[in-house]
């Protein structure tokens, strides 16, 4: 297959199955459903393959890209491509959305609509891992909102109107920050022969003054950069999301309905770290240059918070949807270690943040899956009501127990790799966060194994419908067993995540680096004099300023 169509194939295929669900009868809209998802996950797998991820990568580290031509008197572009920090996210896609489908059997109310706002969500979610057109991103990123915005409001609980409404705010919020932000750069990269760009390869090149062709010798100016920074960052904060832009998301995880609480703690969260690494940092270097420690005390305060909140919570759901906001700021952490002494604790932070992003992807989707489990039995998720399970069901209580200690960074599971790595990158930047990163690890121990010991061990379970505490069906188990075994695998050998990232992660830090180095070289007359070479015979530092220049 031509890697140009595999890329609008992974894209577009749900959105094609979701017109076919809307048309087929309802009896069939599971079953097409169902199959388009797998097929769209076989799909992602298949970028993986040496045929096309192992092609030589061009001069932005793109492995695989698509580049047409879509509204030419805007310069707007159709413009796709897969590298080695989108990569493991879009197959985490493919594999969540698959389980999530899994979870979805069950759901037998409007199944035309379910499964159309499904895949529709993931044709979202997808194409804003692979867009490189910030036109075409926005987009994108937007179709993500109405879909899940249905999803909660219709398939949700008691007060799903209120949380439905609470996550369309929020996220209309940042979504009108990053156009604006998107506008203002793509109106400062045109200057005189050059037009006006929505590229990403093309503005991360202006953005750090390295331009060819047309654009050459266009830059965009320091203000601008720092405000479009500032602009982005609180859109994907919101996403993430960070402290004190969290609030939506304990709401919304409690009344979504389960397999859309898996997806969105497991990839649409993702998008905000996503967003971070593709668009913030590269196309405004010197805005995110001057707030990396900013960021780090952000992720900080992320971690420390969302571990005392879920420590309070006597909601199963609750707990683990705060323990969502406590992980993902590592994620912030890792993103925020810039060291440029050091740009091996840099280029450690953000491979960390990468496999952070995978891992919690992995360990939130199987929590949430067990909440949901649990709540399809006997409808109810507060803790103090639970316990005895290890006896009732043990082969759930088995895969809970090692979820749980894969959440809780238990070495030898997934939870752990990211959480050490970021917290050791940050420690030569903010000492301070990363040890707040560190007494985090401990909290998250404290509410995690307070939850296994109220609904695993303890005492026998006292709610109601104890008569439904039946064992886990083979779809179940299945569904579990492949989240736990990835959680194994990659806690004991997470070398293929790192490995594909590097790369990118490397390219990308050399990119920033020399953006932030190339501005103190502009704006320091002594770092130019330093930096002037020797002429006739007359040392720089000697020379005055003419001279010098």
């Amino acid at each position: 297959m031509d890697p140009a169509a595999l890329l609008s194939l992974i894209v577009f295929l749900p959105a094609a199955g979701a017109i076919v669900t809307a048309c087929a009868p309802a009896g069939l809209a599971r079953l097409v459903g169902a199959g388009t998802v797998a097929a769209t996950f076989l799909l992602t797998t298949a970028a993986l393959l040496p045929a096309y991820f192992g092609a030589t990568p061009d001069e932005y580290g793109m492995r695989l890209v698509t580049d047409a031509e879509w509204v030419p008197s805007f310069n707007i572009r159709y413009a796709l491509g897969v590298d080695g920090i989108s990569l493991p996210l879009v197959v985490l896609t493919g594999l969540v959305f698959l389980l999530a489908a899994g979870a979805s059997w069950k759901i037998e109310e409007k199944p035309r609509a379910y499964w159309s706002l499904f895949l529709l969500l993931e044709t979202g979610v997808l194409g804003t891992f692979l867009a490189l057109d910030l036109f075409l991103f926005y987009v994108l990123f937007e179709v993500m909102l109405l879909p899940m915005y249905f999803l909660i409001g219709v398939w949700g609980g008691p007060n799903r109107a209120y949380a439905a409404i609470k996550f369309f705010l929020y996220t209309l919020a940042g979504s009108l920050l990053l156009l604006v932000a998107l506008l203002m750069l793509y109106s400062a990269s045109g200057s005189g022969a050059a037009p006006s760009s929505f590229d990403v390869r093309t503005l991360s090149d202006v953005a750090r003054g390295a331009g060819v062709g047309q654009y050459a010798g266009v830059t965009i100016d320091h203000g601008t950069q720092t405000l479009a920074f500032w602009l982005m960052l609180l859109c994907f904060l919101i996403k993430l999301p960070a402290v004190p832009f969290h609030t939506w998301l304990p709401d919304a995880h409690v009344e979504a309905p389960t397999p859309i609480s898996m997806i969105l703690a497991g990839v649409l969260l993702k998008v905000g770290g996503y967003g971070i690494l593709r668009l913030t940092y590269p196309l405004a270097p010197l805005g995110a240059a001057e707030a990396a420690e900013t960021v780090c005390a952000l992720g900080a305060i992320s971690v420390i918070y969302g571990a005392l909140a879920a420590m309070a919570q006597t909601d199963f759901k609750r707990l683990v949807a705060y323990s969502s906001v406590s992980h993902m700021g590592y994620v912030l952490l890792g993103l925020g270690a810039w060291t440029l002494s050091e740009p091996d604790f840099w280029r450690m932070g953000f491979g960390g943040a990468i496999f952070q992003m995978v891992g919690h992807g992995i360990t939130s989707t199987g929590m949430f899956f067990a909440v949901g489990v649990l709540y399809d039995r006997v409808h109810h998720r507060e803790l103090d009501r639970f316990g005895g399970l290890l006896r009732r069901m043990p082969i759930y209580a088995a895969l809970g127990l090692g979820m749980s200690f894969a959440a809780l960074g238990l070495p030898g599971l997934c939870g752990f790799v990211g959480e050490a790595v970021t917290v050791f990158a940050a420690w030569p930047a903010t000492w301070w966060a990363a040890a707040a990163g560190a007494f985090g690890i401990i909290l998250t121990a404290g509410y995690m194994l307070r939850m296994v010991q109220r609904v695993f061990l303890g005492a026998d379970y006292v709610g109601p419908l104890r008569e439904n505490l039946s064992p886990m069906s083979g779809r179940e188990t299945a569904i579990f067993a492949v989240l736990m075994l990835l959680a194994v695998v990659l806690g004991v050998y997470p070398r293929p995540v790192f490995d594909v990232a590097e790369p990118a992660v490397d390219r990308l830090v050399t990119t920033l680096g020399d953006a932030v180095e190339a501005e103190r070289l502009r704006t320091d007359p002594n770092a130019t004099i330093a930096a002037a070479p020797v002429e006739d015979g007359v040392p720089a530092e000697d020379a005055g300023p003419a001279e010098a220049e």
